[in-house]
């Protein structure tokens, strides 16, 4: 499905921008300023300035639209794909209308957010390309509430595993049922991993207590380990399946913000062209 954004069509958005950069590289070929070099003051940077204004704006309103679900127009997939071949199209058409020329000032701050706005998009395109994929073949058919859940149960057989095994085996299993974690702050979101894995930690504890059991405990110590090692590989898949959830979520932290960002720089660039110029 998400592929099918790109495709979607038959390529129209894709044509469409297209058509779009090449006729403002055709008419910043052709246009000949009055006065010096090309630049957003001459004509033709109206026109195109005006374009790539009014093009920020209808890209802006996507996210308004798509969250209106039973309205009326084209549907949101055909926004989606047109939003992300004419938000490409906006690196052509603003460093035409710039004339490349560029400076210290509030003119150059909106390309340099539009730029960075655009990127940011481009991430979160390749996340929703590649992420839902690997979602799937993490979770192997289950979801992160069905893999919290067995874990819980997890837990439950290890302590009742560990009854047996002596005080010390005991506390193990307490320490990594108590102090496991899955997420956290953003950082160990991203990272999907915990390097101090209290159960992580439990499993080696164990390996190292069962070479030194006697051999009546040793079938105890093997069931315990196979338990703990299934908590570990569901850990680890819990924990990639949050990672693959930040991904989608966290540029839109940053993709949001900077897009209001550049709409208020946008409107400064406006305002002074119009009243200091």
């Amino acid at each position: 499905m998400h592929q099918s954004i790109l495709v979607f069509r038959n390529f129209r958005y894709l044509k469409w921008a297209l058509s779009v950069a090449a006729v403002s590289i055709l008419l910043y070929v052709v246009h000949e300023p009055e006065y010096g070099l090309p630049n957003g003051g001459t004509l033709l940077g109206y026109v195109l300035g005006t374009f790539g204004a009014l093009l920020i704006l209808w890209l802006m309103w996507f996210g308004i639209r798509k969250r209106r679900y039973g309205a009326g127009g084209a549907p949101v997939e055909d926004w989606l794909s047109a939003h992300i071949y004419l938000g490409l199209t906006l690196i052509v058409v603003a460093t035409l209308h710039t004339g490349f020329q560029f400076g210290w000032n509030v003119h150059t701050l909106a390309y340099g957010l539009m730029m960075i706005v655009i990127l940011s998009g481009v991430f979160g395109l390749f996340a929703y390309l590649r992420v839902p994929e690997l979602m799937t073949n993490n979770r192997r058919g289950m979801t992160l509430v069905q893999m919290m859940r067995e874990i819980s149960d997890l837990d439950t057989a290890c302590r009742e595993a560990a009854l047996s095994l002596g005080d010390e085996i005991n506390r193990i299993v307490l320490k990594a049922s108590q102090n496991t974690r899955i997420g956290g702050n953003i950082r160990r979101q991203l990272s999907g991993d915990d390097p101090e894995c209290a159960t992580s930690e439990a499993s080696r504890a164990v390996r190292h207590l069962a070479d030194h059991a006697p051999p009546s405990q040793a079938e105890g110590f093997r069931a315990l380990m196979g338990l703990l090692a299934r908590k570990e590989e569901l850990l680890s898949r819990a924990r990639r399946d949050v990672r693959y959830k930040a991904l989608l979520d966290i540029w839109l932290f940053f993709h949001v913000p900077l897009s209001f960002a550049l709409l208020g720089a946008l409107i400064a660039h406006i305002v002074s062209v119009f009243f200091y110029w």
